[in-house]
């Protein structure tokens, strides 16, 4: 398994290990002994998947308290995935990644706890796995805005089809402090 460090801290880009053959292929989507030794410092709670159709924007969500670190695969289309540092005392604040995850890529993101987190769906469709070290806890939720234009995402869709929860998300500068770890 190939193990990146993204821009961001903590925000780590996994290529898992794939075995071919005539027959198909077979990868190994976790391994707690080897993704810690890959410097993953977490412990995954629930799975959660979701299923979407092209120009499906989901994001950027947040948990605080009860934050969320997520380990996000794609088992069947494309996605552009996105992460948002929102620690108020990090020195980046507001800075993003964002990386394309496939089920031909293969390729997974761990966002770690204290980030907002989104995606666009790219391809035809996408069905995407995630693994989460907190339960959802809805009180604790928070939505910024995916389009806001201090955090300048390039997202790949010009006009994603977004929930009514996530188009009334808010700027970051306009969530309070008590919502943001």
């Amino acid at each position: 398994m190939q193990v990146q460090a993204t821009e961001l801290p903590g925000v780590l880009l996994f290529e898992p290990r794939v075995h071919s053959d005539h027959r198909g292929y077979f990868i190994e989507l976790w391994s707690e002994a080897r993704y810690a030794a890959a410097g993953l410092p977490a412990k995954f709670v629930q799975d959660n998947m979701s299923y979407s159709r092209r120009g499906v924007l989901r994001g950027l969500h947040l948990q605080y308290p009860h934050a969320q670190g997520k380990l996000v695969s794609v088992l069947r289309g494309e996605i552009w995935d996105v992460a948002v540092d929102v620690r108020r005392d990090s020195e980046r604040y507001g800075d993003w990644f964002g990386t394309t995850l496939s089920a031909e890529n293969r390729r997974q993101l761990y966002i770690p706890e204290g980030f907002a987190h989104g995606f666009v769906v790219t391809g035809e469709e996408a069905l995407v796995l995630y693994k989460v070290t907190d339960f959802h806890e809805p009180a604790a939720e928070t939505t910024v805005l995916w389009s806001d234009p201090e955090l300048g995402i390039r997202w790949p869709i010009a006009e994603p089809i977004v929930s009514a929860k996530d188009a009334a998300g808010l700027p970051l500068r306009a969530i309070a402090p008590e919502r943001l770890p």
